[in-house]
């Protein structure tokens, strides 16, 4: 049995995606890799689309991760903002699909509740408990969008099999 996994945690964005890689080793997780693509609001709708896919299939080339775990859409008033980041989204599952990762999704009060305990916490807390938990120098600058994929990573951890 394999002793240790590696998780890809996204929080899907369009103009900006955070991105980070979790080793759990025996039990333990470690941070390996994290990452905030920033797309240019210049460019085509199409050409973010694949600069988003690139940069993650080379991030998967790198650090060849097992899972996939991927923040669920959540519903704004904004109707451009979630077709956008749902095709976003599509971009990613469709590249993780084809470097064969596995597929696990989780919805924002998942996350809040597996990485604080409360599925109504707000983004101070989570980011606060994701340095705690990994005890992240906070001399360390990580911004939102990757303390949010950390955390969408740290999720799925916690719903693996502790023997890992």
């Amino acid at each position: 049995m394999k002793n240790n996994i590696c998780i890809l945690g996204i929080d899907p964005g369009f103009d900006r995606m955070g991105i980070a890689i979790l080793e759990k080793k025996q039990g333990v997780e470690k941070l390996i890799f994290s990452t905030c693509v920033i797309t240019n609001k210049k460019e085509s709708f199409g050409d973010r689309l694949f600069q988003i896919g690139t940069d993650l299939e080379k991030i998967i080339l790198k650090h060849k991760p097992d899972h996939l775990s991927i923040e669920k859409l959540f519903i704004t008033n904004n109707q451009m903002t979630v077709m956008h980041v749902s095709e976003s989204r599509g971009v990613c599952i469709y590249v993780a699909k084809k470097h064969n990762l596995k597929i696990f999704e989780y919805s924002p009060p998942q996350i809040k509740l597996a990485v604080t305990g409360y599925g109504k916490s707000n983004k101070e807390a989570v980011s606060l408990m994701v340095s705690r938990i990994l005890k992240i120098n906070s001399a360390v600058k990580i911004i939102d969008d990757e303390f949010d994929a950390i955390a969408v990573a740290l999720t799925h951890s916690a719903t693996v099999k502790n023997s890992l």
